[in-house]
């Protein structure tokens, strides 16, 4: 018998899943190597990293918290999720998307170049979106903008048009909504 489905060894439909984009929140001590241990267990595996932000959070426990944004079907992400609760920095995983609604937000500086209409427009932009100057000249702004992903997109798609230079992003914190703790 043809297998029908060359993807899988086995006759028959394939169970397909869809790949997700997931933000986990990982708990971990602040100490040296961690961060390493945790890359290191992401690049082993082949398992991409979309965005990651860690910062030491609790300065009495030394505690760090490592925000990740990853993606993969279902089955992969339990994997990853469980595979670093095995490392053993690690105190606590949370997969803030399966847990619901969670706050996220990232802050870009964009730098744009121009004179006349487009650096009139680029204002225009900026304040739309609540950007703000932080440094300017003649020639240029370079404008702080913060807010969900899809508002840093957007706002960088369309200073693209109005002379665009350079970006750099912090990448994404997250945090779960309510009165639970990590």
């Amino acid at each position: 018998m043809i297998n029908p489905n060359p993807q899988t060894h086995y006759a028959g439909p394939a169970l397909r899943q869809e790949v997700e984009t997931r933000t986990l929140s990982v708990l971990v001590d602040n100490e040296p190597g961690v961060l390493a241990r945790v890359i290191g267990l992401f690049s082993g595996r082949g398992y991409n990293i979309d965005s990651l932000t860690v910062t030491e959070t609790e300065h009495e426990k030394h505690l760090s918290r490592i925000t990740i944004i990853t993606r993969g079907t279902p089955a992969v992400i339990e994997q990853i999720k469980h595979q670093l609760e095995r490392l053993v920095p690690v105190h606590r995983v949370r997969d803030l998307t399966a847990e619901g609604v969670s706050l996220e937000r990232e802050l870009a500086l964009v730098k744009v170049v121009g004179k006349g209409e487009k650096r009139l427009e680029a204002l225009r932009m900026a304040e739309i979106f609540r950007a703000q100057v932080v440094d300017t000249s003649i020639e240029h702004f370079v404008f702080e903008v913060t807010g969900k992903p899809g508002k840093i997109e957007t706002f960088i798609n369309l200073m693209t048009e109005l002379g665009l230079v350079e970006v750099s992003r912090t990448g994404i914190a997250a945090i779960g909504r309510g009165a639970a703790a990590m």
